[in-house]
Order: C-alpha cells, then structure tokens, then sequence
C-alpha cells in the first residue's frame, strides 16, 4: 500500500499547482444550483408543502450534495488517461511497473477528488447556508455516516469508470460509455432523488450505482436515519467489493489479450 500511497501523495501536490483552474469550475457548480435553488423554491411556493416527502430546504440540499459530488468527484485519470493509456500503446509499459495498474489510476483519481470534493463542499456549504439557511436536524450523526457514504461513493464511481475505460481493450473508444455513465447519474440520482420516481422503478434504481454514488450519501446528510444509514452502508461494501471483482477480471481479461496479439 506504500507505494499506492507516494503515487497519491505525488497526485495531490501536483494538482495543488492548479487550485485557480480547479475553482473556475466552481463558477459552474454555482450557477446549476443557483438555477435549481429557484426552480425548487418556485415548486415549493406553498409553505408547508412536501414533495415525495422532502420538504424545500431538504430537497435543496440534497441536489446542492449531489451536485457537489457529481463536480468533485470528476477525473481524468479514470476516464481520459485509462483509454488513451490503451489507445496509445501505452499501457504495455505501464502495465510491467511494479505495481497494479487499475490500483495506480484509482490511487490518481483519489489524489485529484482529494483537491477538487473540499473545495466545492465548502462551495456547497456556503451557497447552501446563505441562500436556503441551516438544513433542519443536521447533527453529528449525520455528518459522520455522510461523510463516511460520500468516501465510499467517490471510490465506488472511481471503480466503475475505470471498468467503463478499460472497454477500450476491445472497442476503438469508450467515451460513448463514459457520457451514458456521467448522464444516468446525473439525471437519475443527481438532480432527483429516487422517491421522485415512481413506486414501480424505485427497486431497481437501488440495485443500480446511483444508490450507493450519489443518492446514498445525499440522503443520510438530508434525512439520516440509523436503518438506512446501515442498509446504505451495505449496498456500498457490496458494490465496491463488486466493482473491484469486475475491474480486475476486465483488466487480466484485456492484459491476455494484448498478449496473444504480442503487446
């Protein structure tokens, strides 16, 4: 683990050197939500009102979260360097380092989230706090099992974009995949929350990455409560534990490959 630590380290202080272009991106993030602070301010006109049992402060708070995790938890390495990394031949010299090539991207990915997920949570906060006011019962048990959900979600989401890349084995360009992926939850679980959809759909958006990436942790800081809290928890081991099997059997998959085509 040493060495996946120094390749972190080296990650993080690079992308420290980058702080101001990190926080243009921060301009973005402002105005989606100051877009859909209004939008749901305009459908909570009525004092009172609940939608799909959120009231307006927790309903505003949970897109401000999930969009702060959807902004900070991007990354080139597990996208771009991943497929151009294969594309380019490249890979052949890396994959003979003496270390894990998969675990190398998910140590990149984790040193660039480590700069960008602070800066757009404090952000999120001060947005949240200035626009909508304090989110009503959010206490310490919500912020420890949040934060707890939000680490695992980051690498979860980390772990199946690098499963997306790794396509590129097989097929000329993964990107396609990567848009479908970054759009799905975006859509789904990122400006509504699952109870937002019908009753019928629900199961299988639980069974899906949206639950554990981004509605999981957003939920618990909303509205935590210790069942869910350890249901969420659950679904998380299972899915990273899941998506790690499934990227090691894609990456010795396409190793093998490589190898009877002679590298």
């Amino acid at each position: 683990m040493r060495k996946y630590a120094v390749i972190y380290r080296s990650v993080f202080l690079e992308n420290l050197q980058y702080t101001m272009n990190i926080a243009l991106g921060l301009i973005s993030y402002f105005i989606f939500i100051f877009v859909f602070i209004n939008l749901w301010g305009y459908l909570y006109a009525e004092p009172g009102t609940r939608i799909a049992g959120y009231t307006r402060e927790q309903m505003i708070w949970y897109v401000m979260i999930t969009e702060m995790l959807w902004f900070g938890a991007r990354s080139g390495a597990v996208a771009g360097q991943v497929s151009a990394d294969i594309r380019g031949g490249n890979i052949a010299y890396l994959m003979n380092k003496p270390y894990h090539y998969t675990l190398y991207i998910l140590a990149r990915y984790t040193g660039e989230w480590s700069i960008r997920l602070p800066m757009y949570m404090a952000l999120a906060v001060a947005a949240g706090i200035m626009m909508v006011g304090k989110l009503p019962g959010f206490g310490l048990p919500a912020l420890l099992s949040s934060a707890v959900s939000i680490l695992l979600g980051v690498t979860i989401n980390g772990v199946f974009k690098i499963c997306i890349s790794l396509l590129s084995f097989w097929i000329e360009d993964a990107n396609p995949f990567q848009w479908l992926y970054d759009k799905l939850i975006l859509i789904v679980g990122t400006v509504f929350p699952i109870e937002i959809f019908p009753e019928a759909m629900r199961p299988f958006l639980k069974m899906t990455p949206i639950y554990t990436v981004c509605y999981g942790p957003a939920k618990l800081a909303v509205d935590f409560r210790m069942d869910q809290y350890l249901d969420i928890l659950l679904a998380q081991f299972l899915y990273l534990a899941a998506g790690c099997g499934l990227m090691f059997f894609i990456y010795e998959k396409g190793v093998k490959k490589l190898y009877v085509n002679g590298g």
